[in-house]
């Protein structure tokens, strides 16, 4: 039997509705029933490392987390991890993790949208899945992945689409990569290339803003006055900007401050396509990094990351399209 490490951080997962409808953290996690069923399943110990809203999540507690995670498995001979997190910011917990960690073992993410004394509360059936997924030979090395709705996710991928559904996480354009059954786990396609980058800590300040129509040039130089180290634009479509924006995006390039840019939409990647002012082209031109389909959030923690080992454009460029 497989032993598997349930590690909680917190969210409605581990969270209670109280008499007047708010939703609010709970001293006794509520999932400790669900894990004494998990004995058929898997050799599970618990780990109650958080207790926290997901918005209160940063990315220097998503490294300690990766730390912890890789000092339990050196030390208690895990076979897998389970993570138990809060679904606003578990996207960008389970990216930083898939980025950061050099382990082979399975690391699963899972959250609730119901929390747990809600009718059709969805938390305990999620870890169960979870569970399973980390106790599967075939999640070995498929880097971290997310679970919910019984669903399986790359972290690269996966995004939160729906407010309050259950079946919010979904990947665009490429979809799950496995299901959770009744009688197992089932992966039918995985990613063919994981990038790993073991930082050991986060120092550079990274922005992300999002394009609008009519967008001007002091929003940018006003970000760029609070010190940053890089900066992520959501463009439109393929990735094009504002024309009024770009001369405050060549100012920050030419103070050797990293401009890395995705697209606004649901799904598809930028490209230099259009030539003209605030076009991919020109911006590429520009010496703006462009990214492979990672949405906002996630490239500013790439950019984090990378700038954790070099400064140099070419080679942020090299790191993001991969």
């Amino acid at each position: 039997m497989k032993k598997i490490l349930v590690l909680h951080t917190g969210g409605t997962i581990a969270m209670q509705e109280d008499e007047h409808g708010a939703v609010t953290p709970n001293l006794v996690n509520p999932l400790y029933s669900t894990i004494e069923s998990l004995s058929s399943i898997a050799s599970v110990v618990v780990d109650d490392y958080l207790n926290i809203p997901s918005p209160h999540m940063t990315p220097s507690l998503m490294v300690e987390l990766a730390k912890r995670l890789k000092e339990r498995v050196q030390n208690d001979s895990l076979d897998g991890i389970v993570v138990t997190h809060g679904t606003d910011t578990l996207e960008e917990t389970a990216y930083l993790l898939d980025l950061v960690l050099n382990i082979e073992n399975p690391v699963v993410v899972t959250g609730a949208m119901r929390s747990s004394n809600e009718l059709g509360s969805d938390g305990p059936h999620n870890l169960i899945s979870a569970v399973k997924t980390a106790a599967s030979d075939e999640a070995y090395g498929k880097g971290v992945l997310v679970v919910l709705n019984d669903e399986i996710h790359t972290a690269k991928n996966v995004t939160k689409t729906h407010s309050s559904n259950i079946a919010t996480f979904q990947s665009p354009q490429y979809g799950p990569i496995g299901i959770v059954t009744k009688r197992g786990v089932n992966f039918h396609h995985t990613l063919s290339h994981r990038e790993c980058h073991p930082v050991d800590s986060l120092t550079k300040k990274v922005s992300l803003l999002k394009t609008y129509a009519g967008m001007e040039a002091d929003i940018v130089d006003a970000v760029a006055d609070a010190g940053i180290n890089g900066l992520v634009i959501e463009a439109f479509g393929q990735g094009n900007v504002p024309p009024a924006i770009m001369p405050a995006l060549d100012r920050l390039i030419k103070k050797q401050i990293p401009v890395v840019l995705v697209s606004r939409c649901y799904s598809g990647v930028v490209q230099d396509t259009y030539g003209y002012d605030g076009g991919g082209r020109t911006l590429k031109d520009l010496g703006v990094i462009f990214t492979n389909g990672l949405n906002g959030q996630k490239a500013r923690l790439k950019l984090m990351v990378a700038l954790e080992l070099t400064t140099d454009n070419e080679q942020l460029q090299q790191i993001f399209l991969t």
